[in-house]
């Protein structure tokens, strides 16, 4: 690859003039030939990319449109050094995971915590704990609340007679709506 120190004036251009394309690397500029595509026709999941692409900009587009959204993906951008609008569609390709969930306070009984560990690349914002039997007959289902441990804790509000194999899904949303979700069963 040859070596070019380039007009002042050009180092920093980006963007395309003609065939040629200029990006920025660094401290370094690199030039090359725009890409052919005529005649190429993109796979279905290439479409289908394609299409969550703008998704995730239309979703990144709305969040800088928003002050106070746009506000929070500030600090975490500053804090990461990246631009607000990648951290947000990075956000909405990344969907938050339940990394645990901890039945060892849940014997069947009302007023029972069932914790929930899980994360996300920015922010979990939502944890629903769904309780049923094996059959699929709904047992209760609720909202989990961020205790101060940074653990989710969701309160039973039903009694479930002991010997009853109980199954426990919990899903979890990120701010984009991006979601998550762990089933366990637990024989009561």
């Amino acid at each position: 690859m040859a070596k070019v120190k380039l007009n002042p004036v050009l180092e920093h251009m980006r963007g395309d003039i003609g065939d040629l394309v200029f990006k920025k690397y660094g401290d370094r500029t690199i030039v090359s030939r725009k890409a052919d595509l005529s005649g190429v026709k993109p796979s279905e999941a290439q479409q289908a990319h394609r299409q969550r692409f703008s998704q995730a900009a239309l979703y990144g587009k709305m969040v800088l449109a928003d002050p106070e959204t746009k506000g929070l993906y500030e600090e975490v951008a500053k804090k990461k050094g990246q631009p607000v609008f990648s951290l947000t569609v990075a956000d909405f390709f990344n969907a938050p995971v339940v990394d645990e969930v901890d039945l060892s306070g849940y014997s069947g009984q009302i007023g029972e915590t069932i914790l929930v560990r899980a994360h996300d690349d920015f922010q979990v914002t939502d944890v629903t704990v769904t309780l049923a039997r094996t059959d699929g007959t709904a047992i209760e289902k609720g909202d989990a609340v961020l205790s101060p441990s940074g653990l989710w804790a969701y309160t039973t509000t039903q009694t479930v007679a002991e010997g009853t194999t109980v199954r426990i899904e919990v899903t979890v949303t990120d701010r984009p709506g991006g979601a998550g979700l762990l089933t366990e069963e637990t024989t009561l």
